[in-house]
């Protein structure tokens, strides 16, 4: 179920083969690079469906000894790079989605037994460990099994951004740490989700991870979303909607210089051969309306400035984090709406990144029932 499973690699063929399908794999000229030395540990996130699991099925495809995937990956762009054939299928793969709730599932206890003991009974047998005590916890059995392993985690952060267990999140992060800080046996860990590590006061207990957030990321930023090439493409595929539509609708999301597209968006878009909402109907924005309620004055006026177009100049250097409090500024407010994906910070200047979500905040604002709101949006208009 975790070790060395199969699982990642039927759903990439099912993306690989699926029409739209778009080639990421040079990523993993990046990540190979991490493999055995002291930046092992990367964590990457991003909004609601912005590629993280897709990355994450094509990581353990790609690493996991147990089964020959070559077929796909010998026609993709990776091919041709140095280490390629070095970690193909060459590694121990422990996948892990903490999404993966069961129905008998109730405490924390029974979410964190239910993982830990299946993962220790795949690696007892897999590896043929002898006098095993039941007490043993999963870090010694992970070393008394000799081997190195690459760690793939999606949706770490599930616990938090569900509000699950709230009385034991920090033992969660306790446990990540106890498991991967300083051990021989990790060659990598990758991990993703849509909130960064809680910070706490003057450390974190996931400090050995490097992040990579909608704010800070320098490295992967090209791989999570369509670049504005990819979509052109995908366009030309199957020349039904314009490009410049697809641009109006999904575009707005800059990372370091580089533009991105919700892929979600534009695929349901070419699908369907229509552009309009797709993505702005996933939970996420259930939390954005939450922090219009906040009664603070200048974010409403901020959010109706926008949907008129305009860009708000502020300051944000810190991010939104999983375990952080509700919002409780304009700030934080900001940090958590972009976190999510409902806005794009590019530069100093905040804004509503493309028609999708701006309909959505006309929708949101029209919906304050504050006459004064909805005078103020007739009159930007």
């Amino acid at each position: 179920m975790y070790l060395n499973t199969k699982r990642p690699l039927e759903n990439y063929k099912n993306l690989f083969n699926s029409k739209y399908f778009v080639d990421k794999s040079l990523i993993l000229n990046d990540i190979n690079e991490l493999i055995n030395t002291s930046e092992k540990f990367l964590c990457i996130t991003r909004p609601r469906r912005f590629g993280k699991t897709s990355i994450a099925d094509m990581l353990s495809s790609y690493y996991c000894k147990a089964f020959d995937s070559s077929s796909i990956f010998n026609s993709l762009n990776i091919k041709d790079s140095e280490g390629y054939e070095e970690n193909l299928n060459n590694h121990n793969v422990i996948s892990i989605s903490f999404s993966e709730i069961t129905d008998y599932v109730h405490t924390y206890k029974e979410y964190m037994d239910n993982i830990i003991n299946t993962l220790k009974e795949e690696i007892i047998t897999e590896f043929n460990i002898k006098n095993v005590d039941t007490t043993y916890s999963l870090k010694k059995i992970l070393r008394m099994s000799g081997e190195k392993f690459i760690f793939i985690i999606d949706e770490w952060d599930y616990i938090f951004n569900n509000h699950l267990f709230e009385e034991n999140q920090n033992d969660f992060l306790e446990f990540l740490r106890n498991i991967f800080k300083d051990e021989a046996y990790i060659s990598l860990c990758y991990m993703t989700g849509i909130l960064p590590i809680k910070k706490y006061s003057t450390g974190s207990a996931l400090n050995m991870f490097d992040e990579y957030t909608m704010l800070s990321d320098t490295l992967f930023n090209e791989y999570f979303g369509f670049t504005e090439s990819e979509v052109k493409a995908l366009c030309n595929k199957q020349n039904k909607i314009k490009f410049d539509d697809l641009r109006e609708w999904y575009n707005g999301y800059v990372n370091e210089g580089v533009k991105l597209y919700n892929p979600r968006s534009v695929v349901k878009a070419l699908k369907n051969r229509k552009c309009k909402n797709y993505w702005t109907s996933t939970g996420a924005m259930n939390e954005v309306l939450k922090y219009l309620k906040y009664n603070i004055l200048d974010v409403k006026n901020d959010v109706i400035k926008m949907v008129a177009g305009e860009e708000i100049k502020i300051k944000i250097n810190e991010e939104f984090r999983a375990g952080q409090t509700p919002p409780k500024n304009r700030k934080e407010i900001y940090s958590a709406m972009i976190v999510l994906g409902f806005l794009s910070y590019n530069n100093g200047y905040l804004k509503i990144p493309n028609k999708e979500l701006m309909t959505l905040a006309v929708a949101i604002c029209y919906d304050s029932k504050t006459k004064e709101h909805h005078c103020k949006i007739e009159e930007l208009h």
